[in-house]
């Protein structure tokens, strides 16, 4: 599955690789690789498959689970489609609670005790879906875990995850996404090592000039 999921994302470049040329986050990292997995809504074939394959983990790895949460606003409709496909209720948590009505950051019915599993597009560095995982926590959720589609697999998310208790499960990942591509001559053989060295340490820039 995590190969015709990376060969899924580049085929309708929801991933593009560019080492010679990067891309810069908000955070000023300079990146090989960006992530729009957003585009996967809009191909149907693409769609089935993802959508198929968090139906596919979740119910491998959390098989109590009893409803899906998006994170806002990337998961959202990754979460509706996969509660359908697996008749579960669902909700998506906002980035923070309305400055209106009843001033929710959680939408949808959530029962305290209720066995939940986020539904996220990406894991970065993993602290915006933790705060979403604290979020259901603190009404009263028990959060199994994360369905995700794609990962870079960075130490930092792996740390972090690890210190707030929760489980990751991802479709694909940069490391597979790095070997089809490669295999596919989307990228060179000899950049391989430079992108895992970026995966290593984002902060590390020296993986830009290549081989000396």
């Amino acid at each position: 599955m995590k190969e015709l999921i990376a060969k899924d994302l580049l085929k309708i470049q929801a991933v593009f690789l560019r080492p010679e040329e990067p891309f810069v986050w908000a955070s000023g990292i300079k990146s090989p690789i960006y992530c729009d997995n957003r585009l996967t809504l809009s191909d149907h074939a693409v769609r089935c498959d993802v959508e198929n394959g968090l139906k596919k983990i979740i119910e491998e790895n959390y098989p109590d689970v009893q409803a899906l949460m998006g994170t806002s606003t990337a998961g959202i409709a990754h979460a509706a489609i996969t509660a359908h496909l697996m008749g579960l209720p669902m909700g998506y948590v906002r980035g923070g609670n309305k400055d209106h009505g009843r001033q929710n950051r959680i939408e949808g019915k959530l029962v305290p005790g209720q066995k939940v599993v986020v539904v996220e597009d990406l894991i970065s560095t993993g602290g915006s879906v933790i705060d979403v995982v604290d979020a259901l926590r603190e009404e009263g959720a028990d959060v199994l875990g994360i369905a995700a589609i794609f990962t870079y697999g960075m130490k930092k998310a792996t740390d972090r995850l690890a210190a707030a208790n929760v489980k990751a499960v991802c479709l694909s990942d940069f490391d597979t996404i790095v070997k089809v591509a490669a295999e596919t001559g989307y990228i060179k053989d000899t950049d391989v090592s430079r992108l895992l060295k970026f995966r290593d340490n984002p902060s590390d820039e020296s993986w830009i000039g290549g081989e000396k």
